[in-house]
């Protein structure tokens, strides 16, 4: 059913539990720093005709294939972190022995309430779910449609053991029937132990929300992973600021930084770096290397598809500092670094 896409509503017993979190306000989740969006309703009819009507250049005139699933090579014993990074900002993590997945949007549709439809720039994503082996951890950083997205999570749950997911995110999961003992929610810089990795809930400047009363009644964030001889990190969604350098001081160096990168524009700048400040955002962190996600599968922003990698990649270059670029679905690790402009050939 339609509305099942939407989640659930926070119930006053969540509202109470959410109280708890220094980053509550008493209505709301609130950043680090004051946060908004630069947007009148004026602005509104204009917008909406460039995001919907005027696709040139802002989507690939071929779909962007996606690598085969190699499931031997995947699942094969190793010392160091596997990859495999899927458009926008899903990411099949091998860690230790044990499988984890960030953000699970499969979906061929990143806004599915008709007529306001964001489709996929690769086709029948959500297949590779039959693929992937057993998930030991499922990870999501908020409830955006973009990151939570309910065709993916109902294709996915049978193969999931445990849920790790931002405070409040949870009602989602219960509502698309979940069992709530699988799930483990996240205030920020919240950690456990999972099997002999640190996993620890960063600090993003952000938002989250489903419908249209429900905006900020979830945490967002991102997520670090830290083994004894290597210490991974995905920065989630949002806007540039100081939480980056307080995420290195207090968890990096890393080996490895997944960066939002895409999906920007001058109107929300708080809560969409532009690619240069997400390589900023990686070296404050302390990332030795990094790579840009948020991008390559759906056109959320007015900028040309290609956009986010390129400068991305030019200003790591400027900053010295080594940008991995993999293919959708290639199998990559921190010292396999991928270089080849693979985007370059398609329109």
């Amino acid at each position: 059913m339609m509305r099942n896409q939407f989640g659930a509503k926070p119930t006053n017993q969540d509202l109470k539990k959410y109280s708890s979190s220094d980053n509550w306000d008493g209505n709301k989740f609130i950043n680090l720093e004051k946060t908004g969006m630069n947007i009148s309703f004026q602005d509104i009819p204009k917008l909406l005709y460039k995001q919907f009507c005027e696709k040139k250049g802002r989507e690939p005139k071929i779909p962007i294939p996606v690598a085969e699933f190699k499931r031997k090579d995947f699942l094969a014993p190793s010392d160091n972190a596997k990859f495999i990074w899927y458009g926008h900002s899903v990411i099949l993590m091998r860690i230790k022995g044990q499988t984890m997945l960030i953000d699970p949007m499969f979906g061929s549709n990143a806004a599915p309430i008709s007529p306001f439809s964001v489709k996929r720039f690769s086709k029948n994503t959500l297949d590779i779910i039959e693929k992937l082996p057993g998930i030991d951890l499922l990870l999501i950083s908020h409830d955006h449609y973009d990151h939570l997205d309910y065709d993916s999570i109902k294709l996915l749950k049978s193969k999931v053991k445990r849920f790790g997911v931002a405070l409040g995110v949870s009602r989602h999961l219960k509502k698309w029937n979940i069992p709530m003992d699988n799930i483990s929610e996240f205030d920020w810089w919240d950690k456990i132990d999972f099997e002999g990795i640190e996993i620890t809930f960063t600090p993003s400047r952000h938002f989250s929300g489903r419908g249209l009363k429900d905006r900020a009644k979830s945490l967002w964030g991102g997520w670090a992973f830290k083994t004894f001889n290597e210490n991974i990190w995905f920065s989630g969604d949002g806007g540039y600021g100081k939480h980056f350098k307080e995420v290195g001081e207090r968890l990096g160096p890393f080996d490895f930084g997944f960066m939002e990168c895409g999906q920007y524009n001058e109107k929300w700048h708080q809560i969409h770096m532009f690619p240069e400040e997400s390589v900023q955002a990686a070296i404050d962190a302390k990332a030795d290397k990094i790579m840009a996600v948020h991008w390559a599968a759906f056109a959320l922003a007015q900028h040309h598809w290609k956009d986010p990698i390129e400068r991305f990649t030019i200003k790591a270059q400027e900053m010295g500092i080594s940008n991995s670029r993999p293919q959708i679905g290639e199998l990559f690790s921190v010292k396999s670094q991928q270089t080849k402009n693979w985007w370059e050939k398609i329109d």
